[in-house]
């Protein structure tokens, strides 16, 4: 195994693993790259969908509030024969939103009442592609008083 003196190995068998060493932590940077050129093509699609999400999320809560709004309106018009009560009692619960109230029957007869409501999308990139939805509800209780 040793040509020349003893103890020492041969320089010709050192020099391949030598070499595969080298070749294997090239292969590993080039991974590294690679995983990073991966990550920045991936991570703006990965962005959008959580805005997206975002966006859906707040438009799913307004809907909740709409519907809240429409039967806290009917709540208000079954006790209340005045109109603007029912349209106060919809707007202590959103904001901003329209309240419709049908006509008034006799005690015991159902009340109808309409709330829609616009909602605006202003969630950065996502916001300005998509239209403000107009949500709606309504909702119908008995007459009271």
């Amino acid at each position: 195994m040793s040509r020349g003196r003893p103890g020492r190995r041969d320089p010709l068998v050192r020099a391949p693993v030598r070499t595969r060493a080298r070749a294997r932590a090239r292969r590993c940077r080039d991974r590294a790259g690679q995983a990073t050129v991966e990550f920045a093509l991936v991570l703006p699609l990965v962005l959008i969908l959580m805005l997206g999400l975002v966006q859906v999320a707040i438009v799913v809560r307004a809907q909740v509030l709409v519907q809240h709004a429409a039967r806290e309106a009917a709540r208000a018009a079954a006790v209340d024969p005045d109109p603007d009560a029912a349209v106060a009692a919809g707007t202590r619960v959103l904001s901003g939103v329209q309240v419709a109230v049908g006509p008034r029957p006799a005690v015991g007869g159902p009340v109808r009442v309409e709330v829609s409501y616009r909602v605006v999308t202003d969630v950065p990139i996502i916001g300005p592609l998509l239209p403000d939805p107009v949500l709606r509800s309504d909702a119908t209780m008995r007459a009271e008083r």
